[in-house]
């Protein structure tokens, strides 16, 4: 028999929690009456093992049994991994000087 597990990919916007990850899922659907497109999101808890899957990775999550309380999700795969922030670098507006010590 065919596995009929569902399947969301999605982006990781928060790694904070141990071995567990939110993923945001955004889909367009049509509204039913007007046929303008809307977005949706939706949040999901994921296990995450290991701790692989950072902030802003694209990943494919798969439905599993309950593991905690709101947590029914499992990180499948990392499809992309994020770009590392770059830091800002503090500018230096005209008139202004830097204090040195």
């Amino acid at each position: 028999m065919k596995d009929r597990r569902k399947r969301f990919i999605g982006r990781v916007t928060s790694d904070k929690m141990d071995k567990t990850v939110v993923v945001t899922v955004e889909e367009l659907v049509r509204h039913p009456l007007y046929g303008k497109v809307i977005r949706r999101r939706r949040k999901f808890m994921a296990h995450n093992e290991g701790n692989l899957a950072r902030m802003g990775d694209l990943v494919q999550i798969v439905e599993s049994r309950p593991l905690s309380r709101r947590k029914r999700w499992v990180v499948e795969a990392i499809l992309e991994r994020a770009q590392k922030p770059v830091e800002p670098v503090p500018e230096q507006l005209p008139g202004e000087e830097i204090l040195s010590e």
